[in-house]
């Protein structure tokens, strides 16, 4: 969701929740698409481990939620409960019997026990939270010991057409409470980018897929 210590920021939790309040109505029509290919390979990658407990933070309107594997058990939080609405209804007209809560929740303080997932992933959601150091920090506590933490976001570049690409496209991504300038370091540590398995993903590797193992 932001960047380091961000509370401050326009795009605090208050205003992020009013923006997907809005948004709701129309989020799968205007990032269903545009996103789908980032985060199905999110979920593929998921799915290829043999865990079974998932959180997946930022569950949004629930796009997400029919691709993971029947044997997974799926925990899906967000902020927006307008959103969280449309993720239950796909889940009850879907008759997805793997997704065993979606719950309105900050992710910064969640409350869930130490080490309860095996697996957490975060698509989208990265740039947008303030302070997304205490965001890593309590996926940190919430995943076991040597379980996997994955991210899908864009990341800020110095120079090339993707540089170019954030741009343009800055206005319109600070209405949607997003950051075009947040960079990786923003929210991992220098320890976490040591050990980070980083894949770019197509088209253009304009969003990465980040792996930590906990």
């Amino acid at each position: 969701m932001n960047g380091v210590g961000r509370d401050s920021d326009p795009a605090g939790p208050n205003a992020v929740r009013a923006v997907y309040a809005r948004l709701a109505t129309h989020y799968d029509i205007l990032f269903g698409p545009v996103l789908n290919h980032a985060r199905r390979a999110a979920v593929a990658a998921v799915n290829r481990l043999p865990c079974l407990d998932v959180l997946e933070v930022g569950v949004g309107t629930g796009l997400a939620l029919p691709h993971y594997g029947p044997e997974k058990r799926i925990t899906g939080i967000d902020v927006s409960s307008e959103m969280l609405l449309k993720a239950r209804e796909r889940t009850a007209r879907l008759n997805l019997h793997n997704v065993e809560s979606l719950l309105e929740m900050d992710a910064r303080t969640t409350v869930f026990t130490l080490g309860q997932f095996d697996i957490a992933v975060v698509m989208f959601v990265a740039s947008v939270v303030p302070n997304p150091r205490a965001l890593i920090a309590e996926l940190h506590r919430v995943v076991k010991p040597g379980g996997t933490i994955f991210f899908v976001n864009h990341f800020a570049q110095d120079r090339g057409f993707l540089r170019s690409c954030e741009r343009v496209v800055a206005p319109i991504s600070v209405k949607l409470g997003w950051h075009s300038g947040f960079r990786l370091s923003d929210c991992l540590s220098p320890s976490d980018l040591k050990h980070a398995t980083i894949v770019a993903l197509p088209p253009f590797g304009f969003f990465q897929l980040i792996e930590l193992k906990n």
